[in-house]
């Protein structure tokens, strides 16, 4: 196997990266427009034709995704670590602004209803997100102010309020762009699209950014406040054996708790109310066997659709008191960033409610255990490091660690599983080399579309944004096909879990020697060597739901496996 160690990042990406941390060192605002040139010349895969006069609709979907919906009213976004580090910077009670969030990136933001976003941020890896998903959101917001001003109000009124086929045709060739490429533009903003249009065509965008503090000390105290929040809700977790776990806060509770399954019949009669055709259809073809999805992860996705829209009908209440009663509790994070976790106690599950993927282990034996799943909802790139190292500070012992989480893949197709046993970590330069204890056979079972790959190589990378295509041509020729932000940061603290001493930089690190369980689960989301075929340019459809729970069963099949060994040599 190739294990050079990957000579990665290009001059361009390095002096971006340089320009941010060098402007945002300024006590005032750094204007965005300062950014825009260098943001440029990296030539980003995310961002290819952000030279062109022509809008770059991908990087737009991305952009407008990863930001609140509140951006076009923005002038100042300003991050921190905390309430306190706003508090001291003269931004007082910014958690009693409006509650604000994106539909593809989690992290908690405050909208003063003016003209100020205040979001909190877990590590240095939020920087590296936002601020080139802001430079990239200017860029083509004030491209299409441009083609907007010789544009006529009725048009846009007519693609738009009245939705004439022939004036979207119309108008998205008067804006350079195809006429499928602003129709997503319509599907994103719904019934604002013809206001949101309007404000781009009266505004020119000049954000400006602010970074209060960004030392370790506070992403340290914010990871500590984090964790005594869990701690104080779930004191068990330091008194007993934990599987940790890192994925979503949705897939492991479903298949755990049946109360989507119990709910088949409200959850379909809630289909049937919907306008969804696409969905009703493949309900039908479910039911007569004409297509091979799963009938549980369906009932999954209704389950997920109805507590997020529809929480009047009771749906969301229940679902918490069924989880409680069956041992999972679910703790929001508080005042700090945006991570939700979840603890499971495994002597109260019910096992005759599990998924019958899970069945099959004959789980009536948990009943007997000691042992917790801590599952928390994955963190953004180098958060995962603080975030795991704190874990292990305060629980022993640690049975096991497994990731799951979205990958770009350069060798498959959406919807595929990549399994690593090696990993690149751009943040420490270290190459990780480990004994997966995931195969191709632990999930090949369960996924019905797709392809299973194991035996990758992945590389954690510091942004979606910062690459190119001779970054990523780099790793194509050294092996590594996987792409992700999370699991070099998970194996650094892996690394200080067992080891007397930090992690180590820019080395080829073993750690065959682990005490635990290693399993990561990457399921590709985006292939970037086809522009703009991404799962987060749009709403993640059903169809991504496959992977997931492929993924998922896997991990907690593994942990039954071997809590049925733990408890058979008599918990050693």
């Amino acid at each position: 196997m190739e294990r050079t160690v990957p000579k990665s990042s290009t001059e361009e990406i390095d002096l971006y990266v340089r320009t941010i941390y060098s402007l945002l060192r300024s006590t005032t605002e750094v204007q965005i427009r300062t950014l825009e040139e260098v943001h440029q010349r990296i030539n980003s895969s995310l961002h290819p034709d952000a030279r062109k006069a022509s809008p770059d609709a991908p990087a737009f979907f991305y952009s407008i995704l990863r930001l609140p919906d509140c951006m076009p009213s923005v002038r100042l976004v300003v991050l921190g670590q905390s309430a306190e580090v706003f508090e001291q910077e003269g931004f007082s009670g910014v958690e009693k602004w409006q509650l604000v969030s994106a539909r593809a990136r989690r992290r908690r933001c405050f909208y003063d209803g003016k003209d100020t976003l205040a979001c909190f941020i877990a590590s240095r890896s939020d920087i590296d997100d936002v601020i080139p998903t802001l430079v990239a959101y200017q860029i083509e917001w004030n491209k299409m102010h441009f083609l907007l001003q010789s544009i006529p109000f009725d048009l846009i009124e007519d693609a738009g309020t009245k939705g004439r086929l022939e004036a979207l045709n119309e108008l998205a060739e008067r804006l350079l762009m195809t006429a499928d490429d602003l129709a997503r533009f319509r599907t994103i903003w719904g019934p604002e699209f013809a206001a949101t249009l309007h404000m781009i065509a009266h505004k020119r965008l000049n954000l400006a950014v602010r970074l209060l503090g960004g030392s370790l000390s506070q992403y340290w105290r914010a990871t500590r406040a984090w964790w005594e929040h869990i701690e104080r809700m779930e004191p068990d977790l330091v008194s007993r054996p934990v599987y940790f776990v890192s994925s979503n806060t949705h897939s492991i509770t479903n298949l755990l708790s049946g109360f989507a399954i119990s709910q088949e019949e409200e959850l379909v009669a809630h289909l049937n109310a919907s306008k969804n055709k696409r969905l009703r259809e493949e309900w039908e073809n479910i039911q007569s066997g004409d297509v091979p999805s799963s009938r549980e992860n369906f009932l999954y996705y209704l389950l997920r659709g109805s507590t997020e829209s529809q929480p009047a009908k009771g749906i969301a209440k229940r679902l918490e008191q069924h989880e409680r009663k069956s041992g999972i509790t679910r703790i929001n994070s508080e005042h700090y960033f945006s991570i939700d976790a979840q603890v499971i106690d495994l002597c109260r599950l019910n096992p005759g409610l599990f998924d019958p993927r899970l069945a099959d282990m004959e789980p009536d034996f948990l009943k007997n255990s000691d042992a917790l799943i801590l599952n928390v909802d994955y963190p953004l790139g180098f958060a995962a490091y603080h975030i795991l190292t704190k874990i292990a500070e305060q629980i022993n012992p640690i049975l096991g660690v497994y990731i799951m989480g979205k990958a770009a893949t350069l060798n498959g197709r959406l919807g595929d599983v990549m399994i690593p046993n090696v990993v690149h970590d751009e943040h420490s330069q270290n190459t990780y080399l480990f004994q997966n204890v995931f195969s191709a056979g632990d999930v090949v079972a369960y996924l019905l579309y797709g392809t299973v790959l194991d035996n990758q190589k992945a590389v954690s990378v510091l942004s979606t944004f910062l690459q190119n295509a001779q970054y990523m041509d780099v790793f194509y020729r050294e092996g590594f096909t996987d792409i992700e932000m999370e699991a070099g940061s998970f194996l650094s603290a892996v690394y200080e879990m067992y080891r007397p001493k930090r992690h180590p930089i820019n080395e080829i690190v073993n750690l065959y020697g682990v005490p635990f369980d290693i399993g990561i689960l990457h399921y590709a989301s985006d292939t970037p060597l086809s522009k703009g075929r991404n799962l987060g340019a749009g709403a993640l459809s059903y169809l991504g739901m496959d992977s997931t729970y492929a993924s998922s069963v896997a991990i907690l099949r593994r942990i039954i496996q071997m809590e049925r060994q733990r408890l058979s040599d008599g918990r050693d």
